[in-house]
């Protein structure tokens, strides 16, 4: 069955829940599905986070960025409730993949932030996060990581039952939320299936204050003239989302093959101006097909051989007062391989190219003008990343070589050749001390949207300007950690340091236009520019974990943790939205099939917010949360579950957020549910 494939393991700061014994039970590592080999998480190089079972449950999200948020050096940049895409140690977008499946999602969240991803952790089985080599199986440029969502939707191995599935209810005050997931799966003989589908209903969200910052506002908005600016909740932040999955798989002892179909439709407002002249909502719709196979020894110098192929047709219209306004249109095939081969003297590694050709679109739809001309996009790599043994010492080594090509209508064809390359060594000092250090060169081709875009973007409210110059962002990595495992005592460290040459950025200019790109001046926009340069990047993670109490009334576990990153442009400047200072402390208690925390987490100011940004005040977090096993009837589990958010009502503004001057993170609210599975 494929949940054996998930072994359950302590991940980040949330202990699993442990039976309070004499002598506890050992834990199982969980094993790195999206490591180009079988890998626990003490054997690799790089940090590497995984989400799964009831720590999943506990902290899944409106988004995958939510999801991730408290995971340490991963931030979430939102958009108002509606979207919420990972930021890992400062990077977003295009730096950060995020794979279904291992595959990439291949809508348009790295094109803008207030595009919401399509890849759903309500139905997640395992998310995990990595960095280093292993990112170069997924695509260059991740300087940032790969966040794999992992959903069983083409099943892998046969289940050991006809009928299994899980359904999920969950309630959240802060919108009056209600979300219901459901899952069927089961097989026989040869044949496995799946179902899945997912449904989120919200109202307007409930904050700890007022939606907008009025004086921040004149400061990167002056004519901007706020005439609504409501206390304690945010205007036109509702939503109303519906999927649905079917997959079916053949297995057998050569290993499996099949294949899948999706459907989500997700309706989602961004918060107003205040100014009461626009309200946008944005419809978005992707349907999504894939091809699944694994071959179990299929020559004599391969141990396996993955495939995957997909096709995605994305498309969103962001309506402005009840109109079609901005359209993206992406239609993308994604093919993969990656071929296992037996081992090399002391080699084992992976070998495998990769091709993917969109075709992308953004116009505004009244009009049929163009804000991104459209675009025939096509990428073609290969890879491999190699391991091997020298002593106590384990190294790993990958390059990725990638050909990338845009043809816009009515533009010179524009073409890149990006080369990656990482290397990483993990010593064991003893069975309880070891020290890991990777380096990586990590280069990228400029996105369509950052050569290209020339127009009024209506859920941004700003006048988007490309730069067709644009070279290679190159970024040299380097990552120093150290790792402490005791019986009383786990310890995790990492310092990073990243020297980024030509790096791409969007930034305000410091220019009002109206919305044809003209001089005006009433019912300015601001223009959000495509520039480059060289920036530095620094900072490090850090987690400690003890025990305070662990007898025949439970186990007690206290962890303290900080992160930070810091971006600086060479040239002088600040790199815009990055995260704050965050540190803090956690409390697990365990009991049984009892598992709760209490988590406190300070953030201090940012006021490192660069030129024509603005800077956000700290804020102080308190979160609570717990979950009861109930064994409800032969097979049925029952998992009941509370969470307290924000307890302490503040009302905060994310620094990595386009939109944190006029939406500010939930205020004080409560979340409950059940998951039932068979």
């Amino acid at each position: 069955m494929y949940k054996k494939l998930i072994l359950l393991a302590a991940s980040g700061s949330l202990a699993l829940p442990a039976q309070a014994e004499k002598q506890p039970p050992t834990e199982l590592e969980p094993v790195i599905v999206t490591s180009p080999l079988p890998l626990k998480q003490s054997e690799s190089a790089m940090p590497v986070t995984v989400l799964s079972d009831d720590e999943l449950r506990m902290k899944t999200g409106h988004s995958i960025g939510e999801t991730l948020k408290d995971e340490l050096g991963i931030s979430s940049q939102s958009f108002g409730p509606g979207v919420g895409t990972p930021v890992i140690r400062g990077q977003a977008g295009p730096r950060v993949r995020v794979l279904s499946n291992g595959i990439g999602g291949n809508d348009v969240s790295a094109i803008s932030p207030d595009h919401t991803s399509s890849v759903e952790p309500l139905l997640a089985e395992r998310i995990e996060v990595l960095r280093g080599p292993a990112t170069l199986l997924y695509g260059s440029g991740a300087m940032g990581g790969v966040v794999n969502v992992i959903d069983n939707r083409i099943p892998g191995q046969l289940p050991d039952k006809l009928l299994g599935g899980a359904l999920e209810q969950r309630f959240d005050s802060t919108s009056d939320e209600t979300s219901t997931a459901m899952k069927i799966e089961g097989g026989k003989d040869n044949i496995a299936y799946h179902l899945d589908g997912f449904y989120r209903h919200r109202d307007n969200m409930d904050i700890g204050g007022r939606g907008i910052d009025t004086a921040n506002v004149a400061i990167t908005d002056p004519s901007l003239e706020v005439v609504d600016n409501p206390v304690g909740y945010l205007n036109n932040t509702g939503a109303e989302a519906i999927s649905g999955s079917a997959g079916l798989s053949w297995i057998d002892d050569f290993g499996f093959a099949g294949a899948s179909i999706n459907n989500v439709n997700n309706n989602y407002g961004i918060a107003p101006d205040g100014t009461d002249e626009e309200t946008v909502q944005i419809a978005m719709r992707q349907n999504k097909y894939d091809f699944k196979s694994e071959l179990n020894n299929p020559f004599k110098f391969a141990k396996s051989l993955r495939t995957r192929l997909g096709y995605t047709d994305y498309q969103h219209t962001e309506i402005a007062n009840g109109d079609p306004g901005a359209f993206y249109t992406n239609q993308t095939y994604e093919g993969r391989m990656e071929l296992t081969h037996q081992d090399l003297g002391p080699l084992r590694g992976v070998v495998g190219f990769q091709a993917q050709s969109s075709n992308f679109n953004a116009i505004e739809k009244l009009s049929g003008d163009s804000i991104v001309p459209r675009s025939d996009i096509t990428s073609y790599g290969v890879f491999a990343v190699e391991s091997f043994d020298i002593g106590a010492v384990t190294y790993q080594l990958g390059t990725r070589v990638e050909q990338t090509d845009i043809r816009p209508d009515g533009l010179a064809g524009l073409s890149y050749t990006p080369v990656s390359a990482s290397a990483s060594a993990l010593w064991k000092l003893d069975n309880r001390n070891s020290l890991n250090l990777a380096v990586t060169r990590s280069s990228r081709a400029p996105q369509v949207q950052e050569l290209l875009s020339d127009g009024y973007h209506d859920a941004t409210r700003s006048y988007d300007r490309g730069d067709i110059t644009l070279k290679e962002e190159t970024s040299y990595n380097l990552d120093l950690g150290y790792r402490l495992k005791t019986d009383w005592l786990r310890a995790e460290f990492d310092l990073f340091h990243n020297w980024a040459s030509d790096y791409i950025f969007q930034q305000r200019s410091g220019e009002f236009v109206d919305q044809d790109g003209n001089p005006c001046e009433e019912g300015c926009v601001p223009v959000v520019s495509s520039g480059q340069g060289d920036a530095i990047f620094k900072g490090y993670e850090a987690k400690l974990i003890m025990p305070m109490l662990e007898n025949r009334y439970g186990l007690l576990e206290l962890t303290l943790f900080s992160d930070y990153t810091r971006g600086q442009f060479v040239g002088g400047g600040d790199v815009p939205r990055m995260p704050p200072l965050r540190y803090g402390l956690q409390l697990d208690y365990n009991k049984d099939k009892l598992s709760s925390f209490l988590r406190f987490t300070r953030a201090e100011d940012q006021p490192h917010a660069g030129d024509f940004e603005t800077s956000t005040a700290g804020y102080f977090l308190l979160n609570v949360g717990v979950n009861y096993q109930i064994k409800a009837y032969r097979d049925a589990n029952l998992m009941l579950f509370a969470k307290g958010n924000n307890l302490l009502d503040q009302n905060i503004r994310n620094s990595t957020s386009y939109l944190r001057n006029f939406a500010p993170e939930a205020g004080r609210g409560a979340e409950v549910g059940f998951r039932l599975s068979y």
